[in-house]
């Protein structure tokens, strides 16, 4: 079964699926960035319904969803806006903390890094096909509720503040192959590399990695 749902961002929730995850903290870009990416994924998706359908359109859509994401991802690489409160040691250790302890009951982790902004994960959800609670749509929906509900609140109790951790939403991908899996899994853990935080993956603290994918 696919679960298909919409809130900004569309996300489809295949059975027996892995997946590419990645939350931010509140804040973390300008809002005219946000609009602007958006605006560019919405004209270009126009343009290619003009020119092309069925796969080839899904194709065309993954190569610009891919090239924006890059561009996202980059934005949050720069800290220009907003906190970076992951980069606090307590902080970091409680969300690496709560990822691990939802492992193996609501996901199995493949690696997660978790940047002084955002975390990515990569998680198999094979094992894990229907959510426990009726109010998510999908297993997968269900693990990041409680993994933002649980990790905003111990790390506001640490920073000794209020409001709002993490933005609402995620960005979730389907990885398609075994091709694909290898490249996320290796864009994953060189995040901090690419960032200009460490010279090696290994030096970064808060990079998990339950096994090397070759």
């Amino acid at each position: 079964m696919t679960v298909v749902y919409r809130r900004n961002l569309p996300h489809i929730h295949p059975s027996h699926a892995t997946f590419f995850v990645t939350f931010r903290l509140a804040g973390s870009l300008p809002l005219e960035v946000i609009e602007q990416l958006r605006e560019e994924f919405q004209a270009e998706e126009r343009r290619l319904k003009q020119t092309q359908s069925g796969t080839a359109l899904r194709i065309e859509r993954y190569k610009i969803q891919k090239k924006l994401f890059g561009r996202y991802d980059e934005w949050l690489d720069r800290l220009a806006a907003g906190p970076a409160w992951l980069r606090q040691p307590e902080v970091a250790q409680i969300v690496m903390d709560e990822i691990q302890r939802l492992d193996g009951t609501h996901y199995d982790l493949l690696a997660c890094c978790i940047m002084p902004n955002h975390v990515h994960l990569l998680v198999d959800m094979a094992r894990f096909d229907h959510p426990e609670s009726k109010d998510h749509p999908s297993a997968l929906s269900h693990a990041l509720h409680l993994l933002k509900g649980r990790t905003a609140r111990y790390a506001n109790q640490c920073l000794a503040r209020r409001g709002k951790f993490w933005q609402d939403e995620s960005y979730d991908h389907v990885v398609r192959d075994e091709a694909e899996l290898q490249r996320i899994f290796w864009y994953i853990i060189n995040n901090p590399v690419k960032a200009g935080l460490v010279t090696d993956w290994q030096e970064w603290p808060y990079t998990f990695v339950a096994q090397i994918v070759q």
